[in-house]
């Protein structure tokens, strides 16, 4: 069976941007309960605004749930969380302690990944993406929601839909994951964005 890289080399379309950017890899974390605070402090705000707050928090408090739910909120607040995202950073925390870990996620399917994370207040499905990518690792994921994303495949494919981008992305499958990496890396902006969303 062909690699993802290898598969992908075959396309009119990602092929060259494999042979201008080498082979990319799905950097996994080990840690999903931080990479999912890293993804909600990253949404709706500027990539400097969210490095700096990532940078307060990690130094203010112990990035575990166990730590975030002890720490008092007005902690959470002074390194630069909104009242709303205190809250969400909290409810996931307190998913992690009593149920979820990285474990958990890794027997079941996508479409469960992604239902049981967004049935967290403050985890929607970009987030939830973001974990199927870069917390499990997992090959054919193709976030549509992700502007990113869709600035890539307008590039590559002119105008389009959101239903248009899937349909076109399924030449892509098994291996959308990889052929998403690859959509990031079309602008520069958007990779430095997307490796601020990830922790690199």
């Amino acid at each position: 069976m062909q690699s993802p890289h290898e598969s992908l080399r075959e396309d009119a379309y990602v092929g060259p941007l494999i042979d201008e950017h080498g082979v990319l890899e799905l950097d996994t974390a080990d840690d999903m309960f931080e990479r999912l605070v890293v993804s909600i402090l990253r949404q709706q705000v500027s990539m400097a605004s969210a490095a700096a707050t990532r940078k307060r928090l990690f130094e203010s408090v112990e990035v575990t749930p166990e730590g975030v739910l002890a720490a008092d909120p007005e902690t959470l607040r002074d390194a630069g969380l909104s009242r709303q995202k205190t809250r969400y950073v909290r409810n996931v925390a307190e998913a992690f302690r009593e149920e979820y870990s990285k474990a958990y996620f890794e027997d079941l399917g996508d479409d469960e990944v992604v239902s049981k994370l967004t049935s967290i207040t403050g985890v929607g499905e970009w987030t939830a993406n973001m974990q199927l990518l870069f917390s499990l690792g997992r090959p054919d994921v193709f976030p549509v929601g992700d502007l990113g994303v869709r600035k890539g495949m307008e590039t590559l494919f002119g105008e389009m839909t959101r239903e248009e981008m899937v349909a076109e992305a399924e030449r892509w499958a098994p291996y959308r994951s990889y052929a998403t990496l690859y959509l990031w890396r079309i602008e520069e902006d958007i990779a430095e964005s997307v490796a601020e969303v990830i922790g690199e």
